[in-house]
């Protein structure tokens, strides 16, 4: 029952990303084939939200839910990390036309094929935990 917060987030979360059309496969091709500025909208929004909420987070210097300080680590300036894993995680977002939040949206709309790229991406993760220490990084 204390979990109920996050469930409750969760759902919301579906609810918006439903009526924002954003878990729409023919708004993700969409985007891919650069026909509509939809997705770009929903996706810049929530960069400039982040970058926002980020910045107003270190002004006011925000503590976490157990009152620690909230700390950002720099990120690491390697840029063919984020390259090549930018283009794996497009790929899968091209050729199932969810990225890995939604699946469990289109899930619980009935979209129940989608049940095999949620299992495909566990799997992913699962290998790519497996491989981490022998990829550059």
């Amino acid at each position: 029952m204390k979990y109920i917060k996050f469930i409750a987030t969760g759902m919301l979360l579906g609810i918006v990303l439903v009526k924002s059309e954003a878990v729409s496969w023919y708004r993700i091709f969409e985007m891919f084939r650069f026909e509509s500025f939809h997705m770009y909208g929903i996706i810049g929004s929530a960069v400039l939200t982040g970058v926002i909420l980020i910045q107003l987070s270190k002004k006011f210097k925000l503590k976490t839910y157990h009152g620690d300080p909230m700390l950002l680590p720099p990120k690491d300036r390697t840029k063919y990390r984020y390259l090549i894993g930018g283009i794996i995680f497009g790929l899968g977002w091209a050729l199932t036309g969810a990225c890995p939040g939604p699946i469990f949206t289109l899930i619980g709309t009935g979209l129940f094929s989608m049940i095999i790229v949620l299992a495909a991406a566990v799997a992913g993760t699962f290998v790519y935990g497996l491989l981490k220490t022998k990829l550059p990084h």
